[in-house]
């Protein structure tokens, strides 16, 4: 039997010690790393090589939307099942634009857990009963309709994004990302261009709106 590889990625630690606890006793997953937000994420995926992501939407730095977008694109075999609270379509359907293999509510139960593992490993997908139809029916419908602003972002306006809605100041995101702070204000300028808005408060609104952070992170 082969061994799954699992990697945790959620900013509660109580919430990734509960499911490293509830998956422990089985013999075919290992949890090889653990993550508290999207960016370190994509950091541990080269050195871990997981098989399987379960991955929250609501962190700070890089939410888990961004992160499953780019580990699909960068790794196009490793397989991500959303873990979250929230069973709101919109929600839904961001996860499988950005490349979700499953969708899971945080109080599913062990059995199933174990299931939607193994399922997406094989390559299939599996989303939670509790997701209902008119939620997938909606998205395949939808799935060649417009693009939307959110999706006309480049993955660099996307962390930017994040980061000022999460208060970070120009500084900090130069830091956090790794560019001068002269970058990060280009950057900012164009993300402020491409949504035709110009002001902070404006871009946390969005930023909101669009589920890309809630209102108390």
């Amino acid at each position: 039997m082969r061994q799954i590889r699992l990697l945790l990625v959620d900013d509660h630690d109580l919430v990734r010690a509960g499911i490293r606890s509830l998956l422990q006793n089985c013999a075919d997953f290992e949890v090889v790393a653990e993550a508290a937000n999207g960016r370190v994420a994509i950091e541990l995926l080269e050195k871990f090589q997981p098989h399987v992501v379960l991955m929250d939407i609501m962190m700070p730095e890089m939410n888990g939307l961004d992160a499953t977008a780019r580990i699909v694109a960068s790794w196009p075999n490793v397989r991500v099942i959303i873990l979250s609270m929230n069973s709101a379509e919109e929600y839904v359907l961001q996860s499988l634009r950005a490349g979700a293999a499953g969708y899971l509510l945080k109080d599913v139960n062990l059995v199933e857990l174990e299931q939607a593992i193994r399922t997406v490993a094989r390559g299939e997908m599996h989303l939670t009963a509790a997701v209902s139809r008119h939620v997938v029916a909606g998205f395949l419908n939808r799935a060649e309709g417009g693009v939307t602003s959110l999706k006309r972002l480049t993955p660099r306006q996307r962390e930017v994004l994040q980061l000022v809605a999460e208060s970070n100041s120009t500084k900090e995101i130069a830091r956090k990302l790794g560019i001068s702070v002269k970058s990060a204000e280009a950057h900012r300028s164009q993300l402020m261009d491409a949504l035709e808005i110009h002001d902070i408060a404006g871009l946390v609104r969005y930023a909101i709106r669009t589920g890309v952070i809630t209102p108390d992170k």
